[in-house]
């Protein structure tokens, strides 16, 4: 999920330098440093704030193809690349190219990342305890290859490459990682293709006011690739945005993960963050299956400022048959505000407090909205 606040910091810089790059009463400034007819690059600074991460700060880049536009959605062909220092001491490199061509009708999004990343695992499962935590030191490469065709009106079909070589550098002396049997404790490869389909009528993608949005995907990550193990991983994204009055809006998210086979536990579903569950750390529950169910009010109280409260639900489970069990189901609850950066733009600023169960509690600051 931190992931999604550093693409919503950098789009956040982006609008800024296009919209008010001379305008003293930006928040944060951006400049253009090389621009013709045909591409504009753009200075970004980034900062942002997660529990997974602490405090983040880098900088990095965006160059538009300005000659290369989805005629459908304006969007222009760009390459975003970042890289970022967090005070857990987690450095991230990342560059990610979006290219639309036929006017739109093909869309080509790749990924790829660099990181060097100490995290917390507490073991597999929905009831590991807290004191099970340990620290662990890891360096993953990771790339992913998507290729969309556009089915109009709002239709999106295509395929995608995924290829993940995560390499465990530090682990606890005789902790989980070292002692127990799981998949991924030394290095694991996750190597596949996989199939994207969604449908999308959002008005709008970082703060949507009305609409649906409904996205399956399906990867299959086998030897035959060059993964370590073999497993599939399907995933269910359902939202609806529900105008309620002239200032009041419902938002809904049902998410859904389902992995068979051989899995890594960095390729488990896992519940928290700044996006699924609000109030846990990301990935303080993993396990092979996992679903959310999420609902918030925003109000707007004035044009340029909304609050907000969410409640959501949810749980991971080795097998399907175990989920809703009372005692298992991990609730939130939570409220939150947020501040429209720009008059002209749909580019906000927002702080979440979350908090869940058994001391579970989560502070987020970043852009747009969660969902």
């Amino acid at each position: 999920m931190k992931k999604i606040l550093i693409y919503s910091c950098l789009l956040l810089f982006t609008f800024s330098s296009f919209s008010q790059r001379k305008d003293e009463n930006n928040v944060i400034k951006t400049d253009t440093i090389s621009s013709n007819k045909d591409y504009q690059l753009i200075a970004i600074p980034i900062a942002f704030f997660t529990p997974e991460t602490g405090f983040g700060f880098g900088g990095g880049g965006q160059l538009f193809f300005l000659k290369k536009e989805n005629t459908f959605k304006n969007r222009l062909s760009n390459v975003i690349f970042s890289g970022i220092y967090t005070l857990n001491e987690q450095l991230i490199f990342e560059i990610t190219p979006q290219v639309y061509f036929g006017g739109g009708n093909y869309f080509i999004d790749a990924h790829y990342l660099l990181e060097i990343y100490p995290n917390s695992f507490w073991g597999v499962g929905n009831s590991t305890p807290d004191t099970n935590e340990e620290i662990y030191n890891q360096t993953t490469h990771a790339l992913n290859i998507s290729f969309l065709k556009r089915l109009p009106p709002d239709l999106n079909f295509g395929f995608q490459f995924v290829f993940k070589n995560h390499e465990i550098t530090e682990i606890k002396e005789g902790g989980i990682l070292e002692t127990q049997d799981i998949i991924g404790n030394r290095r694991t490869v996750v190597a596949g293709l996989g199939a994207v389909f969604n449908y999308d009528t959002r008005d709008n993608v970082g703060s949507p006011n009305k609409g649906f949005y409904y996205q399956a995907k399906a990867l299959f990550s086998g030897e035959i690739f060059g993964a370590t193990s073999g497993f599939n991983k399907f995933t269910l994204d359902l939202r609806e945005y529900l105008p309620i009055s002239k200032n009041g809006l419902l938002a809904f998210q049902l998410y859904s993960e389902n992995n068979f086979g051989d899995v890594p536990f960095q390729a488990l579903a896992s519940y928290g963050g700044g996006s699924r569950a609000r109030g846990y750390f990301y990935g303080r529950y993993i396990d092979k299956h996992m679903y959310v169910s999420q609902v918030e009010f925003r109000w707007r109280i004035k044009p340029r400022w909304t609050l907000a409260t969410f409640g959501l639900a949810g749980e991971v489970a080795n097998e399907p048959e175990d989920f809703f069990s009372i005692k298992n189901i991990k609730p939130s609850l939570g409220i939150g505000a947020r501040y429209k950066i720009f008059k002209d733009k749909d580019t906000w600023l927002r702080l979440d407090i979350g908090s869940g169960v058994n001391g579970n509690n989560g502070f987020y600051f970043g852009i747009n909205e969660a969902f």
